[in-house]
């Protein structure tokens, strides 16, 4: 643990010896083909679809009423704690697999094409005839809430989902006599995932058991597993989900899609192995975007830079289906950030809109939060006349202060901000940055200088538990079964990381297994950074267990008493006597064998169920220094400097790894990527010729440091990584464009920041 070692995973990675969905091949397999709306509001009142069933290869043609009895409508997450709004109890807001009577959104589906190949499946989509009744359509979040909109769900009055509200202490009265009020509207776009992998869904009947198996690109397999026997009324027993390799998932790849819940209908119906692979287009238009939120802010701000109160209503775009509506409320949940701010009035509204449904993306919920409050004490910063650093110094929570109760609910666990930030402006430069940028401006250079920070801290290590198995086989190598599921980040290696250490097994000799509701216990999967802090406790725990019963066997073997018996060095050893000891590989056969001593069952195996007692709150400090070309508007990221503090560290190349990944996402919705949707609810970026992501030089070598705080609340003091460098990353470089527009009288512009932008903010 803590050691650099390779990933256990990039050997089958990089040779592409990998299986992933679209690998899998099964006697007799069909292909399906979705139909779906082009329009972002319509009745459907028919469907033909003679045309397409008497082409060649077409084997069925599905629409929603064929399959309306064998499927309910799909399980929703909807409304938050302690917010208005029951959608769940409600009789509307249904969403069925296949529509049936109505379409909410551009590329919702009417009908499927089975067919011997998947060419013959999308061709016979295009000949299946829908007589469409298109109806007015709303993709502005306050067009939707107004009087006369159209009315997406007819139990949802202003197209209002729900509403949260937070306050706390007195904002009101901190208001009326604040010396000044800092007010901002913010956007944070709607985002696409764009996992290199799109969504793939293979289900086929289970001859042995009468059931089902789904493979699929799943983060959490077996809540996938569970909203499938929900959905087809079968027993949970009955169905077994796979995700075998899954390239990428950051947060798109959660939950019940109508596709897979139509596949497994279907599978079931015809007793045929169907698989469907989306693709580019499909995954833009039908699988879950992110963030989509605008928000006002206000502060209550003293003369010296101190805030004493904290407005901030965000107004969510959800888009047409309730899926995971929750996400605005983390926003809340993180409203003060690193701040002591004890007076706040916090509201989310989420709004339906006439878009593809707004779910979990990298972060959910907490990099809004980060990007509102960081751009926000920049703008407190400009107003006032002071150095952005003094602002934030000025309002830190102290490390005193931990564990933290925060005004929003949330219980921090350690934390020490001002390091963070210090070490990360002392890694930049940052002295010698102000200096160049000053001087730069003198000169009238064209290339204008930016330096930006942003300070973080986010909740993860999401509950209600994670489970594990770690069985010694008789051999003396380990086989471990992990709750969480990978796309990528490299369990695989933390967790034999953790096992090597605590039960003396060489690294190279643990296989760990996921992604199997079969063989796998019962576990939530991937996302909210738990993976780690969660299931990696687990993995702790099951390891823990079978030491102990090593020790014992270890002690029946050297005769000697079980409490003088000691893990040290890798090895079980007497106290005191290193001579006198035993390797994993040569107890191993013991628990499995004869003669075991009274007391000690065969075997050598055990199952832990952590449930973390809270959340844990990572936090770090971001330096992005930019140029900006004023003649161009092209904004080029000269350097990143990021620290980050997850607590206690496992395996750092996991962790640089995270942290890579996070910048790119990060640095990219500031400058780059946007999903937009046109007035009649037409998706204008459903390409990647439109939709841009970043390219390797449109991002420098990064550099990364750490400060280490451990927490409490596990076992390891680990914190989650995965989300972290995404949050930190989308301010540091905004409030670095906008410091370098600041010549121009520049205080706010709204992301992505393209060069058009960011011309025309300087062209002023």
């Amino acid at each position: 643990m803590g050691a650099e070692v390779r990933r256990k995973e990039d050997p089958r990675l990089i040779t592409g010896s990998s299986t992933y969905v679209g690998d899998i091949t099964l006697p007799g397999m069909h292909y399906v083909a979705f139909v779906r709306s082009p329009h972002a509001h319509a009745r459907i009142r028919g469907i033909d679809t003679s045309a397409a069933s008497k082409r060649p290869g077409v084997f069925a043609v599905v629409t929603g009423n064929d399959i309306r009895g064998l499927c309910a409508p799909l399980p929703i997450v909807s409304g938050g704690e302690g917010g208005t709004g029951d959608a769940a109890a409600s009789g509307g807001r249904k969403h069925y697999s296949l529509s049936i009577d109505r379409v909410r959104h551009v590329g919702e589906a009417v009908a499927a094409v089975i067919a011997t190949s998947e060419a013959a499946a999308v061709d016979a989509a295009t000949e299946v005839v829908v007589d469409w009744q298109p109806l007015p359509a709303v993709t502005d979040v306050f067009a939707a809430m107004a009087k006369g909109a159209p009315q997406i769900h007819d139990d949802a009055p202003n197209n209002i989902e729900h509403q949260t509200p937070i306050k706390a202490g007195d904002p009101d009265a901190a208001f009326a006599k604040a010396k000044r009020v800092v007010k901002q509207r913010m956007n944070s776009q709607r985002l696409c995932g764009v996992p290199l992998e799109g969504r793939a869904t293979l289900a086929a009947p289970d001859p042995a058991s009468g059931g089902l198996v789904m493979w699929a690109t799943n983060q959490a397999p077996h809540g996938l597993r569970n909203d499938l026997a929900t959905a087809l009324g079968l027993p949970q027993n009955l169905i077994r989900v796979i995700a075998p390799e899954v390239g990428g998932g950051f947060g798109v790849k959660f939950g019940c899609y109508p596709e897979d819940a139509t596949l497994a209908v279907l599978a079931r119906r015809y007793k045929l192995p169907l698989r469907w692979t989306e693709t580019r287009l499909e995954h833009m238009m039908a699988t879950t975007h992110g963030r989509a939120q605008i928000t006002d802010l206000e502060a209550a701000v003293e003369d010296d830079g101190t805030i004493t109160a904290l407005r901030m209503r965000v107004t969510a775009d959800i888009g047409a289906y309730p899926v995971f509506t929750f996400i605005p409320d983390l926003t809340l949940s993180m409203g003060i950030g690193v701040y002591k701010v004890a007076n706040v009035d916090l509201q989310s509204t989420c709004v339906f809109t006439n878009s593809t449904s707004v779910a979990a993306y990298r972060g959910a919920g907490r990099p809004e939060a980060a990007y509102y409050l960081e751009r926000l004490m920049d703008v407190i910063a400009a107003e006032l006349g002071r150095a952005p650093e003094e602002i934030r110094r000025k309002n830190f929570i102290p490390p005193s202060a931990f564990p933290y109760a925060a005004p929003t609910g949330q219980n921090y666990d350690s934390g020490e901000y001002d390091r963070a930030l210090t070490k990360a402006l002392e890694t930049a430069g940052y002295a010698k940055l102000r200096a160049e940028q000053k001087e730069r401006v003198q000169r009238g250079d064209r290339k204008l200088l930016g330096i930006g920070m942003a300070c973080y801290v986010e909740m993860c290590g999401f509950g209600p538990f994670e489970s594990a198995v770690v069985r010694v086989e008789p051999g003396g190598t380990v086989t471990a079964y992990t709750g969480t599921s990978a796309h990528g980040q490299g369990h695989e290696t933390a967790f034999s990381q953790i096992i090597s250490d605590h039960l003396g097994v060489p690294f190279d000799k643990i296989v760990v297994r996921h992604g199997d509701t079969l063989n796998t216990p019962m576990g939530n999967g991937t996302g909210g950074s738990r993976s780690l802090v969660v299931g990696g406790s687990a993995i702790l725990g099951a390891t823990l267990k079978v030491q102990e019963k090593v020790r014992r066997l270890a002690a029946h073997m050297l005769e000697a008493a079980a409490d003088d018996v000691v893990f040290a060095a890798g090895r079980y050893q007497v106290k005191g006597v290193p001579g006198k000891a035993l390797t994993l590989e040569a107890i191993a056969p013991k628990a499995y064998g004869e003669g075991l001593p009274d007391g000690i069952e065969s075997g050598l195996e055990a199952t832990e169920f952590f449930r973390p007692p809270n959340l844990v709150y990572p936090f770090g400090a971001h330096v992005a220094v930019v140029e900006a070309d004023r003649d161009t508007g092209r904004v080029t990221v000269r350097n990143f400097i990021s620290v980050d503090d997850c607590g206690v560290r496992i395996s750092p190349t996991l962790v640089a790894g995270q942290v890579h990944g996070g910048l790119a996402q990060g640095i990219a919705q500031a400058l780059l990527e946007e999903l937009v949707y046109g007035a009649d609810g037409q998706l204008v970026t459903g390409t990647l010729m439109d939709y841009a992501v970043p390219h390797a030089d449109d991002l420098p070598s990064f550099v990364i440091g750490e400060t280490v705080t451990p927490t409490p609340r596990n076992p390891m003091g680990a914190k989650g990584i995965g989300e972290a460098a995404t949050i930190g990353s989308t301010p540091a470089i905004v409030n670095a464009v906008v410091d370098a527009l600041r010549p121009f009288g520049v205080r706010h512009l709204d992301m992505p920041l393209r060069p058009e932008r960011v011309w025309k903010a300087a062209a002023k």
